[in-house]
């Protein structure tokens, strides 16, 4: 697409992304201190979606946590561990702490999963490997 023979609404949306951009962080991670600042959004979205799948405020999520993935393929890597000390692993990486996956299983289960009094299910390590953006299998 020429962005020239298109130009007429282009010099408005370049208004809004920057007044967007000047009210919430969004843009290509390119560091550490980039990534995180996009967890924190990340995080912050989902409580305010709290379980809901549907809607713009949803799709936002979405896209904030596909640049989340993205980067975190590249550049983190998964200690070869038990699936508790990975979720452990990934609850501290992502200053999370167990209430904040409530939206995935109680913190009682996350505390039993991290105690090893429980195992972790395949629908919550589906649910979290979405939530962190990683293969299932890091949690079975």
């Amino acid at each position: 697409m020429n962005i020239h023979s298109h130009s007429g609404g282009f010099p408005e949306f370049a208004k809004t992304w920057s007044a967007l951009q000047g009210q919430v962080f969004l843009k290509p991670i390119r560091n550490e201190d980039d990534h995180q600042k996009m967890v924190e959004l990340a995080n912050e979205l989902a409580d305010l979606l709290d379980g809901e799948e549907e809607g713009s405020l949803a799709d936002f999520f979405g896209v904030v946590t596909d640049l989340i993935e993205v980067w975190e393929t590249h550049n983190v890597k998964l200690p070869k561990a038990e699936p508790r000390e990975v979720l452990r692993y990934l609850l501290e990486a992502h200053d999370l702490k167990q209430k904040d996956l409530a939206d995935i299983a109680s913190p009682t289960i996350i505390s039993d999963i991290l105690a090893g009094r429980r195992a972790i299910s395949k629908k919550v390590a589906n649910d979290l490997a979405e939530r962190f953006g990683t293969d299932m299998s890091a949690f079975i």
